[in-house]
């Protein structure tokens, strides 16, 4: 029993990986794709990733100790599975610190221009603009305002969400 304890996670590491699947869940939607023209591509996947991942860190940003301990764990689980999917296409040991390296400054980059283009919300020029240099750079960019109006709508429904459900891992996410 004790034992058992000491090795089981702790709720908010069950929380953030939770809250990862979701991510991975939302973010492997076709419609993102086919729909709103989200390259299907390892970068575009990454952008549409990092794009859910920041949504869901902003919605548990200034909501308390627990939401910031469960957005860190959402966060570690993040970067488990970069350093995992790093593997599984062939980098070798050597190299993935390297590659993590490189992947957290996009990451750390994106989260900084996400939150300066939310704040500018109501207008959504820097957004638009945004989504169009990183979702769709050297694709079609007009595609932009699509994503921009999904965007809206997946931080409406997660200012509805409960912190508890997403304290407990819970999300749901609007369809694309």
């Amino acid at each position: 029993m004790l034992i058992d304890r000491l090795f089981r996670p702790r709720p908010v590491q069950v929380a953030g990986r939770a809250l990862y699947a979701r991510v991975v869940e939302q973010s492997r939607m076709p419609e993102l794709y086919a729909g709103l023209g989200a390259p299907d591509t390892v970068e575009g996947r990454f952008e549409i990733y990092t794009l859910h991942l920041v949504l869901l860190l902003e919605r548990l940003q200034h909501q308390g100790g627990r939401a910031s301990e469960t957005g860190q764990a959402l966060f570690d689980a993040y970067l488990e599975a970069l350093d995992e999917a790093l593997r599984e296409l062939g980098v070798g040991d050597l190299s993935v610190g390297k590659k993590m390296r490189k992947l957290g400054e996009a990451f750390y980059g994106r989260v900084r221009s996400y939150l300066a283009a939310i704040a500018a919300l109501p207008e959504e020029a820097e957004l638009t603009a945004l989504l169009g240099r990183t979702v769709y750079e050297g694709t079609d960019a007009a595609r932009a305002p699509a994503l921009v109006a999904y965007v809206l709508a997946q931080r409406a429904a997660l200012a509805a969400l409960p912190i508890a459900s997403l304290l407990e891992g819970e999300v749901r996410w609007t369809t694309p």
